[in-house]
């Protein structure tokens, strides 16, 4: 069920389970039907009752439409048939079709328009369109129109192709399947079952067939009774609905036609014509989607219709009964298989009968097939429709038929010589086709038999399946033995009938033998799934490496997630049914023969194997026990309930990793039918997932990855329910099973319950199903009693190529058996009927039980004559069969029973053989009794036969003495086992102790023999007198080199894992801690600890020392920075707009998300200080205005270090080699790009440091006691002293070369201000303003004040004190003429008369206008540098008067004119100057009776009123006011002088920062006692008389306000309480924002963009790549980050969730800050689940943002070309 957004959002979904997704060809809402969903969950607008009260439409109203549509529509079909030319055979036809659509667009859009009108319209459409009458009527009669004559010509040329049939002379017959018994299809109860239907349009056969020949075709044949007639033939037309649908196939589907036809569908009689009319051209679409070649797009658009006809139950029921729908479809997908068939070359490739499907076809390659699949699968889906087909003998006979095309398709030859040319991948198709056309319709009919009363139809099944397979083991001439170096994964026919078998046991309760064929039926099923699991360990040996990685691609899909339920799970349930139901020697035999293992199994030390090379056999044992101990303990199918199943296949997958909640669902098998999406017991998903899984929430370690919401095993899941065999099972790579037992060895240790290296944990399993009893019998034969004694003695003597993996597994398959023995040992007796066999001699009964201690001397063995073991004088006599022998055609009838010692060694494969012909002579009935050809001879080896010799070995054990000499081996210890029995009788007792359930090895052994010794009195004897007799102690064996290397092979490599993995956990913390220290990148936030893990790496040397030493990190050498050896910083240069964001309100700024709301950016700093540059230019003297402010609010230029240094030219030596070095990933040297060589932290420049004594600060700052005047003087003549460049030396090209990459850092816009481009003035206002940009982004960086003292927490790594010297150098280069310095306007009187002479040019800017702290950095950076601390101070004092000074202007204009007038009068009583100088009230009535003689109070008229605050200044409340607005410039002075000078700065509490501030400062006088209300005006310093200074100030703005009082008011106030900078807030709920966003059109180009994207700094809605809004080769979004952000760009894109970071050039998807209610993303909104904001990854994107470390955090970056 769909719905579409606005239905879903005016329904009530809570609590609902839903997937949005975009669907990308329109569709239709089920919002409405009752058919479909309940009507209580209709949305608000379909719940209106709409039945009763409609009235009657006037009949008059409706006539003129009736007259005039069948006129319409006849004429839409005109154009239709004359637009359509028979498409040539080389020309493809589609552009004159799409021309003919163009050009019917508004005849199509308007019956769309008439159909949105309602039922009325809808119900004239529908009698217009289904008239048969009005067809005849209007379409025969032509007349003497030629033009309609020709058109319906065309018509009828269209229509020839349209049946299956071909033109007559074209006719081409089937050849008829030579078989003796029954053919095919020849069902009874089939009329004349030999038409040949078989035949195809001609336009699709004629290139096919000349190439392969008509004789390779294999021709079905189907039932042509007369009820399939209708599809053969030509279609008949009898109304509109029928020609336009023939049309709208013809013309491939165009996307009106299909939405004009959906929006009928709500007319419920349409309805019915439709889907009618639909079903008898369902063969004309199945033609034309062949022949399409945009396949995709019509496969979408047939779907679109097709799941709305066929989704209703009732409407597919009345199809199937009316007009045979199943018929058709089975037919047709029948015929479209055909076109496409090859011969098989499985077995006998040259007298093979059987045909499958050419998966390197584009048909199957390009999933063509899929719609037609799709819709039978749908149909299926109901229950009334899937019982008609259950029922139906003659469609599963045709089903069976269609399903066997497939069966042995994709078939695989082993490469044995050299490597293939050519890596085929038609395996994709492969799978897909089995998956889609087979295993999906199986699961949908599976659905339907799950009761009692259901039995009939899983015998039908059943009976056609197997008559089918029995047709294809004939057709490729199969006999006993499959062909050697052969495989294909698709064996449908075979998982049909194991599913339907299943089913049958599970929930029909049908007895299993009576739907069981015969035995020898049962030895040629097993056969080819036996053949899959051997070749899967061979590809997991490497065997297959010449076929190239395709065929491991094969391997994984065969049990990847969504395909193992439908393949490898049937296969082995099928094993297991054949397993229980044949002989165990046989089977057990078979399976080591199909391993090609049989020759290892010897006890021979040496042996020679004929079919496999050493190198393989170890890992092909392995592969073959693990495949029984799947085989013996998997019981999916044999008796455990749906809710085990899901929680074994969760544990399984939680065991291998942690797993996200999606990625856990995708990996659980989907059950029955995967149209449904149910997964089995999905209900319990959740329950199950709460009771196995703990959830760990997603957690953000600073600058690592963005982690996901993860589930995790819980303990107790460890502890009981961990699983190796389902795991073994599930494991798409070989490395999560290793993953699997590294997390459970983690687990035990932490749990202290085994702390060595455990071996996989035995686990219970669920009891097996009574029909399944059977297969136990495996674990109880002589063969495996036999194969399992072999192997305990081969390892316990050392043998090649045996592991720790054989022995664990050998261990394994006897537990299994102690587990599932039968109660009384009554096997001892058995009496041998029937020829005796080599192995009775070995074992007497075939109880595991008690062959365990049954006790074996002698053995024969055949070895090679070079075999250690040949004793010369072993009677030659004695003949024997090798266990390995396969060229054996001997077989000793008479056993040589009186040497009973002696254990004839049997020959597995010919014990098999003789079984298989036992078999077959039984079975065999008169009719067949033909002897059948030996086909072994296929399987002797090319090379001569080895020459083999006969010894005879002394053994002297049974099974229980080579586990107590295993233990001892293990344990390493001489008589390491004592039955623990004879201390503590309770362990019989009670068996299930914890402490054997756990443990390697060892404990492994101590579990069996406790259960041997449980099972019977005679073990648990035996098992005290084998411990009792002593051994003697054996000296150490020596072991030699070779077999020592396979025995440690396992323990060596899991030493060697260790090793490595305390070797990495050492690595990594190292690597955190020099993180930490080095690159501390995200927690500088707010973290007040300095830390002191590393000494500096610029070292602060010690007080003898003169000079700085640097240390190179490339060089590796220490050293002073030299004027001819410079060293530099590694720093990162770049554009910030981040200060420009900063506002003066709290309240944060929201993504807008209705159109409402709009985001207008006159608030922030950044435009607050572009109007007021822009004020000052319009009325003040350009040189002068650039001197007045600071840039760089916008596109300020931000420097930051690693804090790493080298030198210059071992810099430029390292980036020439990065540029000679190819392999960059994401820099580009070009630019100066590079990475630091220590650190490899981004970088693309270095700051030369500035040679010169690191103790100079110390001798600074003793402080000289100068008086203020003399100071004054001093800096003036300090400042007037021109600089000069020193002399063309290294480290001043690179002062120069850095200054020049500071500049080339941001765009020329930000850098030129000035009115003449090019003035001296702007280079100068833009070096002030850097400084300016680096010390106010510190403070933001400090949380925005200095409350929190200490050092720089970036003091590592900051580079302010070389970048001021930097900027110092190159500023004083150009001097400030001293009359305009405005030094001398702080510090001194001028003379009245200068004023006059200037009216007609631009004026100064008052010095009450100017930006203080922009005066701060031009004086102090036009000293010579290494600065005096005593002029440091001086300036800022003096400064300050200016300052406080503003502060009062500023106040006096905020406060209403009332308040004025008090405050001048109450000042005016205190004029004591030398008080009044140091009091704001004092201060403040001079200020304001000094500008009240200006114009700036007047003109306060009405609007001016509405300006002024309604608030009451307190003297409190204007103290506040003076701090704030002194405060951030006292911060930055601070911060200022913290660099320079080096004096930490003093921590506090926020109320008591300016008095802490201007303290540290030196403007508070020492001695000066803190009162308790702290009185700002105290900090005051006056240079010269105050009233008199504070006049000359005035008087400039009041020359200024009598022309322009309004401005002079604005440029007055200054704002300077900026708050942080912030990211805008974000809504809660994602979906909010997508539908806001995904179909808004862009403001540039009145598009809805493919790719919408919204910046996350200013919220402008951007068109990500798209080419509409691109300008002059830049795409919107890139230019959108140049002009927002001065390079850097945050974009959430709209359509995928995620957020994408622009840098400068480069780009990189940081992730996303909304994740789901499991902690995940879904990028791209692929699943469609609802999204939540993780505010901590907001805040860490934020973080991210304001600390400019983007560069330094996210690692995958790439280049964007400016194409985003």
């Amino acid at each position: 069920m769909s719905l579409c957004a606005e239905c879903f959002h005016q329904g009530d979904h809570t609590g609902h389970d839903f997937n949005m997704f975009r669907s990308q060809a329109g569709g239709a809402c089920d919002c409405g039907d009752s058919n479909v969903m309940r009507e209580s969950g209709f949305c608000r607008r379909h719940q209106i009752k709409s039945s009763s009260n409609i009235p009657c439409v006037p009949k008059d109203l409706l006539m003129m439409s009736e007259f005039v549509l069948p006129r319409f529509i006849l004429c839409l079909i005109q154009y239709l048939r004359e637009g359509y030319n028979e498409p040539a055979a080389d020309v493809p036809s589609e552009k004159d079709l799409n021309k003919v659509l163009q050009l019917l667009e508004p005849q199509i859009s308007f019956l769309e328009d008439l159909t949105k009108m309602g039922g009325a319209m809808r119900s004239v459409l529908t009698q217009v369109l289904t008239n048969q009458q009005n067809y005849k009527d209007l379409t025969s009669d032509l007349g003497e129109n030629a033009c309609a004559k020709k058109s319906h010509e065309k018509y009828l040329i269209a229509l020839k192709s349209s049946g299956l049939t071909y033109p007559e002379d074209k006719l081409v017959y089937g050849i008829q399947e030579p078989s003796a018994g029954t053919s095919t299809l020849a069902v009874q109860g089939f009329a004349g079952a030999t038409g040949t239907l078989g035949q195809l349009d001609s336009s699709d056969e004629e290139d096919q067939d000349g190439s392969q020949g008509l004789g390779k075709r294999k021709r079905v044949k189907l039932s042509s009774s007369a009820k399939d007639q209708s599809i053969m033939d030509v279609l008949k037309h009898k109304s509109f609905l029928e020609e336009l649908l023939f049309w709208t196939i013809k013309y491939e589907f165009p996307q009106k036609m299909v939405t004009f036809l959906l929006n009928m569908l709500p007319d419920q009689e349409y309805k019915v014509a439709f889907t009618k009319t639909f079903v008898q051209h369902y063969a004309f679409i199945m033609k034309t989607l062949k022949k399409s070649h945009e396949s995709d797009t019509m496969s979408n658009r047939i779907v679109h219709i097709s799941v709305q006809l066929f989704s209703n139950e009732e409407l597919a029921r009345q199809v199937t009964e009316e007009c045979q729908l199943l018929d058709i479809m089975v037919t047709v997908l029948l015929y479209m298989m055909e076109s496409c068939l090859i011969k098989s070359e499985l077995q006998d490739e040259e007298n093979s009968l059987h045909v499958v499907v050419n998966c390197g076809e584009a048909l199957l390659k390009n999933n063509t097939y899929w719609p037609l699949v799709s819709d039978f699968i749908n149909i299926l889906s109901h229950q009334s429709v899937a019982k008609k087909f259950l029922e139906d003998h003659g469609l599963l006979v045709t089903w069976m038929n269609f399903v066997s095309f497939f069966q042995g398709m994709n078939l695989n030859k082993r490469e044995l010589n050299e490597h293939v040319e050519f890596e085929s991948q038609t395996y994709y198709a492969a799978f897909a086709a089995e998956l889609e056309a087979c295993a999906q319709p199986m699961w949908g009919l599976l659905s339907h038999c799950k009761v009692r009363e259901t039995q009939e139809y899983t015998r039908n099944v059943v009976r056609y399946c197997l008559e089918a397979l029995q047709d294809w083991f004939d057709a490729i001439n199969f006999v006993d033995e499959p062909a050697p170096n052969q495989v294909t994964f698709h064996l449908p026919l075979h998982r049909y009938y194991a599913m339907f078998l299943s089913k049958a046991v599970k929930c029909q309760e049908l007895d299993l033998d009576s739907i069981l064929p015969d035995q020898e039926m049962l030895m040629k099923l097993m056969i080819h799934p036996l053949q899959i699991q051997a070749s899967l360990a061979e590809i997991h040996s490497n065997m297959w490496v010449r076929n190239g990685l395709q065929i491991k691609g094969q391997a994984m899909t065969y049990v990847q997630s969504h395909f193992c339920n439908s393949m490898i799970d049937p296969d082995i349930y099928l094993l297991q049914v054949c397993a229980s139901r044949l002989d165990p020697d046989y089977f057990i035999s078979s399976v080591f023969e199909r391993f090609k293992v049989v020759d290892l199994l010897t006890m021979a030390s040496q042996h020679q194997n004929t079919v496999l090379d050493a190198e393989h056999e170890r890992s092909m044992l392995e592969g073959a026990l693990t495949f029984l101990v799947i085989l013996l303990s998997l019981r999916l199918h044999l008796g455990m309930s749906d809710d085990e199943i899901l929680r074994a296949e969760m544990v399984a997958q939680l065991c291998m990793n942690d797993r996200t909640h999606s990625s856990l669902l995708d990996l659980i098998p989907e059950n029955p039918n995967p149209k449904s999406g149910i997964i089995p017991g999905s209900y319990s998903f959740e329950s199950v997932l709460s009771a196995v899984a703990d959830f760990k929430a997603p957690v953000f370690e600073p600058g690592g990855s963005m982690q996901q919401g993860m589930y995790t095993p819980k303990a107790e899941v460890w502890d009981q329910e961990f699983d190796p065999v389902m795991v073994i099972l599930r494991t798409v790579y070989r490395r999560d099973v290793q993953s699997a037992m590294d997390r459970y060895t983690a687990f035990l240790k932490q749990s202290g319950k085994f702390p060595g290296n455990p071996w996989p944990p035995y686990k219970k399993r669920t009891a097996l199903h009574s029909s399944y009893k059977g297969l136990m019998r495996l674990l109880h034969c002589k063969t495996l009693h036999i194969v399992l004694f072999t192997l305990l003695y081969k390892i316990l003597n050392d043998h090649q190529n045996l592991s720790e993996h054989v022995l664990c597994m050998v261990l394994y398959l006897i537990e299994l058996g102690l587990e599932n023995s039968a109660d009384e040992e009554s096997d001892e007796e058995t009496s041998v009927c029937g020829p005796e066999r080599c192995h009775d001699s070995w074992f007497p009964g075939s109880n595991l039980v008690s062959n365990m201690r049954h006790f074996i001397n002698y053995v024969r063995v055949r070895v090679p004559e070079t075999a250690p073991e040949v004793k010369r004088d072993s009677p030659a006599s004695t003949s024997s069969d090798s266990l390995g022998s396969l060229q054996s055609s001997r077989r000793p009838k008479v056993l040589q029973r009186e040497n009973s010692g002696t254990a004839q060694v049997f020959s597995l494969v010919a014990e098999r053989r003789k079984k298989f012909q036992e078999i077959i002579n039984r079975s065999s009935n008169e009719a067949n009794q033909v002897v059948r050809p030996k086909t072994s001879n296929k399987w002797s080896a090319p090379g001569s036969v080895p020459q083999l010799t006969t010894a005879i070995l002394e053994i002297k054990e049974s099974i229980l003495s080579l586990l107590i000499k295993l233990h001892h081996k293990l344990s390493g210890k001489q008589n390491s086992y004592y039955p623990p029995w004879l201390d503590d009788i309770e362990i019989l007792i009670q068996p299930e102790i914890p402490k054997y359930s756990h443990g390697d090895g060892i404990t492994a052994v101590e579990r069996i023999l406790l259960k041997a010794a449980l099972q019977s009195r005679m073990n648990k004897r035996i098992i005290e007198e084998i411990c009792r007799k002593v051994t003697p102690p054996v000296p150490p064996k020596k072991v030699t080199t070779a077999e020592k290397k396979t025995l440690d092979k396992e323990e060596r490599r899991q030493k060697a894992r260790e090793r490595q993995q305390k070797l990495l956990a050492e690595f990594a913390s190292r690597q955190k801690s020099f993180m930490e220290t080095a690159m501390d990148v995200e927690r500088f936030f707010f973290s007040d600890s300095p830390e002191n893990d590393i000494p500096m790496e610029i070292t602060t040397a010690e007080p003898q020392l003169s000079e700085a030493v640097y240390d190179c990190v490339i060089c590796g050498q220490s050293g002073p920075s030299s004027e001819d050896r410079p060293t530099g910083l590694v720093v990162l240069l770049q554009a910030s707009s981040v200060l420009g964001q900063c506002r003066d309100n709290l309240e944060p700024k929201k993504l807008p998300i209705t159109e409402e709301e709009q985001i207008y950016p006159w608030d922030t700093c950044a435009a607050v200080h572009d109007v007021r540059l822009s004020l000052l230019q319009r009325y003040f003297k350009d040189s002068s205005c650039l001197l007045a402010v600071s840039i760089g609010w916008e596109g300020g230029v931000y420097v930051q270090t690693c804090g790493h240094t080298l030198h210059i030219d071992c810099h430029k030596s390292y980036m020439e080699s990065l540029r000679n070095d190819q392999v960059l990933q994401g820099f580009s040297v070009d630019k100066g790009e590079f990475t630091c060589p220590l650190c490899r932290q981004f970088a693309n420049s270095v700051l030369p440091c500035y040679p010169g004594s690191n103790m100079e600060n110390n001798l600074w700052q003793r402080h000289s006691n100068k008086s203020i005047p003399d100071l004054i003087k001093e800096v003036e003549e300090l400042q007037g002293r021109p600089g000069a460049f020193p002399s063309e030396t290294n480290l001043s090209k690179e002062m120069e070369s850095v200054m020049k990459d500071i500049k080339n850092t941001t765009q020329k816009k930000y850098r030129d201000y000035s009115k003449t481009p090019g003035s001296p003035d702007n280079d100068f206002l833009f070096m002030y303003s850097v400084a300016r940009t680096n010390l106010e982004l510190e403070l933001i960086h400090r949380g925005g004040n200095l409350c929190s003292g200490g050092a720089s927490t970036a003091g590592k790594r900051s580079c302010l004190n070389q970048l001021f010297h930097v900027l110092a150098l190159h500023m004083r280069l150009y001097s400030i003429d001293s009359e305009f310095n405005p030094w001398r306007k702080l510090t001194q009187l001028e003379e009245m008369n200068s004023q006059l002479g200037n009216e007609e040019q631009q004026p100064e800017v008052p010095i009450l206008y100017h930006d203080v702290t922009s005066l701060l950095l031009i004086q102090i950076l036009m000293m010579p540098q290494p600065l005096h601390k005593d002029h440091f101070t001086c300036i800022v004092k003096v400064l300050f008067t200016l300052l406080y000074t503003q502060a009062l202007a500023a106040l006096s204009v905020k406060c209403n004119e009332e308040d004025r007038s008090a405050w001048k009068h109450t000042g005016a009583l205190k004029k004591n100057p030398c008080d009044a100088e140091k009091s704001y009230k004092g201060l403040l009535s001079f200020v304001i009776s000094e500008l009240s003689k200006g114009k700036l109070y007047h003109e306060e008229g009405a609007q001016e009123c509405a300006m002024v605050s309604p608030i009451a200044w307190s003297p409190e409340s204007m103290e506040k006011y003076l701090q704030d607005f002194c405060l951030p410039f006292l911060r930055i002075t601070s911060l200022l002088q913290h660099h320079l000078f080096g004096e930490d700065l003093p921590s506090c509490q926020e109320e008591e920062e300016f008095s802490v501030l201007s303290s540290c400062l030196g403007l508070l006088p020492t001695f000066y006692q803190t009162e308790h209300p702290f009185i700002s005006a105290s900090c005051l310093d006056w240079p010269v008389p105050a009233f008199d200074i504070i006049a000359q100030w005035c008087s400039e703005i009041n020359s200024f306000t009598e022309r322009h009082a309004e401005q002079g008011k604005a440029l007055l106030i200054q704002e300077s309480r900026w708050k942080l900078p912030h990211l805008l807030q974000l809504p809660e709920n994602y979906n909010t924002i997508f539908q806001y966003y995904h179909r808004k059109t862009c403001s540039v180009c009145t598009k809805v963009p493919k790719d919408p994207a919204v910046c996350l700094v200013c919220g402008t809605f951007v068109c990500l790549k798209g080419l509409c809004c691109k300008q002059q080769s830049y795409c919107e979004c890139v230019l959108h980050s140049q002009n927002c952000g001065a390079g850097t760009g945050i974009f959430l894109l709209i359509n995928a969730s995620v957020i994408i970071i622009i840098r400068g050039h480069r780009f990189c998807l940081w992730g996303s800050v909304y994740l789901d209610a499991h902690g995940e993303e879904d990028r791209d909104l692929r699943r469609g689940k609802p999204l939540y904001i993780c505010k901590e990854r907001y805040k860490v994107l934020e973080q991210q943002w304001i600390s400019h470390t983007f560069d330094h955090i996210n690692k995958r970056w790439g280049p964007h070309y400016n194409g985003l």
